[in-house]
């Protein structure tokens, strides 16, 4: 077998030359004609078999080894985010109000690499590979992708995947079994009173009043009615009604997110949704006024399953030595989450940060930047990973 660490260091410069042609043309979510083109071509020019578009700009190929054997799942998103670059770079978003601040741009390239150098060690592969770009993670592609099929024909067996970290300095990398990234709920609640005049409040019902109650009061559930040692999140992110000073409104919005590193479901000990519905709306309900609750978008907490993670550490070992492998645990939310919910799997945080260069901005910030050198770090590690599980 060829030495992976050369395959990848040779591949680091065209990787890197990939990854720069898709920062400079971000595409936000549902929107990713040309990255989705871009891909689909190459995975067609590698002769991969049933290359095809998947919810609208997602797009699969599978990548058939020389001798039967089980299937693994390898995804990278592709989605950028609504902001302005604020980093001068050569290769700086030329779209206005659009930049890759989550280095999906950098997974993209990674696995179209990984297709390429996969493709030439086919031979000596037991089973399958099915790359899955997939559009939209920020707004759970992962799912619809699933509900059109992804993981079948051939049944995915495993999964693997990776993201670029700006919280890890390059050289690091963070793979632990169990749950490495939140559950995450979005919701909106609708708080809904009787509008008047503020000179004669009693004949109104306040939903500002209603909704300042409903902030407080349902910290109680981090507070007091959840384990102490168990990470959770509970955070409004935004608050709207009101037209004038002197105008009690009718309706009050409040948005935000519930985040949780333990079993979130309607089924688990905690059931933070259904918990979070009956306070917000018995909070209402003391003020006379009505809460509606609306989980607009869900996805589980992503749990690395302890027989891929150990193998995916071997590879991080056998990537940058020992030393190399911290641990992890975030609150972000990730939607591979439903992969992982479905097949046995693993996901990586692969150090980008570097205080040096200006990469020690947050992801998300219009600031953000990576070290490049972590690029063929992942693609090594991503192609160790592949090849000890098709072994």
């Amino acid at each position: 077998m060829r030495d992976v660490k050369e395959m990848a260091a040779g591949a680091a410069e065209a990787m890197t030359a990939l990854r720069r042609d898709i920062h400079r043309n971000p595409e936000l979510g549902r929107q990713e004609g040309r990255t989705a083109a871009l891909a689909e071509s190459a995975l067609r020019e590698l002769g991969l078999d049933d290359v095809k578009r998947v919810f609208g700009t997602g797009v699969t190929g599978l990548l058939r080894g020389g001798r039967p054997g089980p299937t693994l799942l390898l995804r990278a998103d592709m989605d950028a985010l609504p902001l302005e670059e604020e980093v001068d770079l050569p290769f700086k978003s030329i779209v206005p109000g659009v930049m890759h601040a989550c280095a999906h741009d950098a997974h993209t390239a990674i696995l179209l690499t990984a297709a390429e150098l996969l493709s030439e060690l086919k031979e000596e592969l037991s089973g399958a590979v099915k790359f899955c770009f997939e559009p939209n993670e920020e707004e759970v592609g992962a799912l619809a992708m699933i509900r059109e099929g992804v993981m079948e024909s051939p049944r995915v067996d495993a999964a693997a995947g990776l993201h670029l970290w700006a919280p890890l300095p390059l050289g690091k990398i963070a793979v632990d079994a169990g749950a490495c990234w939140a559950g995450m709920d979005h919701f909106l609640i609708k708080v809904k009173g009787r509008g008047g005049h503020t000179a004669s409040p009693h004949t109104a019902v306040d939903p500002i009043l209603a909704a300042a109650q409903i902030i407080q009061g349902v910290q109680v559930m981090q507070s007091r009615e959840q384990d102490p040692f168990l990470a959770s999140s509970l955070v409004f992110g935004r608050i709207a009604g009101g037209s004038a000073a002197n105008i009690i409104p009718d309706v009050v919005e409040l948005e935000g997110t519930l985040r949780y590193l333990f079993d979130g479901s309607d089924e688990g000990p905690y059931k933070p949704r259904v918990r979070f519905r009956n306070l917000v709306e018995s909070l209402a309900s003391a003020f006379q006024a009505r809460a509606e609750v609306d989980f607009y978008c869900s996805q589980p907490p992503l749990v690395n399953d302890p027989a891929m993670t150990a193998l995916a550490r071997e590879a991080a070992v056998e990537t940058l030595g020992g030393d190399a492998l911290v641990s992890f645990l975030n609150l972000g939310g990730e939607d591979f989450s439903e992969f992982a919910a479905r097949a046995p799997s693993v996901f990586a945080m692969i150090g980008c940060g570097n205080d040096e260069i200006g990469a020690s901005y947050p992801h998300h910030h219009p600031k953000f930047k990576i070290d490049e050198r972590a690029l063929p770090i992942g693609l090594e590690w991503l192609l160790r990973t592949t090849l000890k599980f098709l072994s």
